[in-house]
């Protein structure tokens, strides 16, 4: 995501490198490929235009101190605007109601049913209890598409068998009672056309939302700003969800709907794994954007996964020395877990740029891993002192890897051992130099 922005922008401030000042001169330059760089994201001129405008005049306004060279203030002044562009803060879902009732609209493709389920897992996190009212009786397979999805995350789903009608669903769904949130899934269409926005108008009369999300696939460039448009004026939504943004997107999306619509971005959603959702966070998204990272979702990111009761047990192994294959397994799923490894290679500060050509296939980084270790028989996992060459060469054989690879994940396994070890330790002493 955003790569190539990042890339491109990057290039541009080096025309500042060695400038004693800022000055309109050497802006204009820099601005010039600031604004190539955004029209090449897909952002709209008119868009780009008003940035760049904005940021020359800043710019030219700043008294750059001597202590900052005029690149990184430049860097600052972006930063900041991008931030402004995509709307200052994050934003939170509104949730009025008993139940509180939230609409997710958008055109076919572009994520919705994906991201309904999506969105419950997330409120179901928080401690609501979700249903899912299935409304797109329009596309074939939607409402099965929904069920599948939900039932691997334990949520209800509401449906009428038979039923063509959308808007009856929706109430019936609305009406069953013992819900905190009841989110309705509507149909799309291929592009935008009266039928559909006359659809969703209706739809819109009868559930009464306290939310109602747009969700745009952030692939589709100038097209997304479009339709995102279109639905606005058509049923005033309160907030953008912007999804596949771990695809093969320019981030012009990101930029532009939020300037364009007036209203803010609320979610992303990357992958299809439905833990895939994040709050959109305008400031981190520019971090990105800049190739600054963004530590902060990094770390949020392995909270979620975090589970204190199992932190606290692997904190009594490792202090008893008894940390063991079964232990790392669980870690490696906690990981997994966490989303794509090269989305999360990019929240770390300047790591997104070196690995842009990286191609990394999540699935068969872990796979011999987990391989080698499910060969492993649960006395050799519990106790990997034993695991000698004969047995090595056997869960090999076993896992369809080679020897050296059995003996490079117990090397890693080993220095991870290490590692925990020796964190315990320097606490240790840490609490002990206290108590002196």
């Amino acid at each position: 995501m955003f790569e190539n922005l990042s890339e491109r922008l990057e290039r541009s401030f080096k025309i500042l490198k060695g400038e004693g000042k800022i000055t309109e001169i050497n802006i204009s330059e820099t601005l010039k490929e600031v604004r190539r760089a955004l029209l090449d994201a897909d952002v709209s001129y008119k868009v780009a235009k008003e940035f760049c405008d904005n940021v020359k005049k800043k710019a030219l306004g700043q008294n750059v101190l001597t202590a900052v060279k005029p690149q990184q203030m430049m860097i600052k002044i972006v930063h900041d605007e991008l931030v402004e562009f995509m709307g200052s803060e994050e934003s939170d879902i509104n949730l009025k109601g008993s139940p509180a009732v939230v609409l997710i609209a958008g055109l076919n493709g572009s994520g919705k049913t994906t991201f309904t389920a999506k969105l419950g897992v997330y409120l179901k996190k928080k401690g609501k209890k979700v249903l899912l009212a299935a409304c797109d009786t329009f596309r074939p397979a939607a409402i099965e598409q929904l069920k599948t999805l939900a039932e691997g995350a334990g949520l209800p789903v509401f449906s009428i068998d038979g039923e063509s009608d959308p808007v009856k669903v929706a109430r019936a769904a609305i009406s069953q009672g013992g819900y905190d949130v009841v989110i309705v899934d509507t149909a799309g269409r291929l592009a935008v056309d009266q039928e559909l926005m006359d659809e969703i108008r209706e739809m819109h009369r009868a559930c009464s939302p306290s939310e109602t999300l747009f969700v745009v696939d952030a692939m589709t460039g100038q097209d997304a700003v479009l339709s995102a448009t279109a639905f606005n004026e058509a049923i005033d939504y309160d907030g953008i969800v912007l999804t596949k943004l771990d695809g093969d997107t320019r981030g012009g999306a990101a930029l532009s709907v939020k300037a364009v619509s007036g209203k803010p971005v609320k979610f992303v959603s990357t992958g299809e794994k439905l833990e895939a959702i994040d709050v959109f966070h305008p400031s981190r998204i520019a971090d990105r954007i800049l190739g600054m990272g963004d530590v902060v979702s990094l770390v949020e990111r392995a909270q979620e996964q975090f589970d204190e009761k199992q932190a606290r047990e692997m904190k009594k192994k490792v202090a008893k020395g008894k940390f063991n294959f079964n232990d790392y397994y669980d870690q490696i799923q906690q990981v997994r877990k966490m989303g794509d490894i090269k989305e999360l290679a990019g929240m770390i500060p300047g790591v997104g740029n070196a690995m842009k050509d990286v191609d990394i296939d999540n699935d068969k980084a872990f796979k011999s891993t987990e391989a080698i270790i499910k060969s492993m028989t649960p006395y050799e996992r519990e106790h990997p002192e034993v695991l000698n060459g004969s047995r090595r060469r056997r869960i090999a054989a076993g896992s369809g890897t080679s020897l050296a690879d059995v003996n490079r994940l117990i090397k890693q396994f080993e220095g991870s051992q290490k590692m925990m070890k020796m964190a315990m330790d320097g606490s240790l002493q840490n609490r002990l130099k206290g108590l002196r």
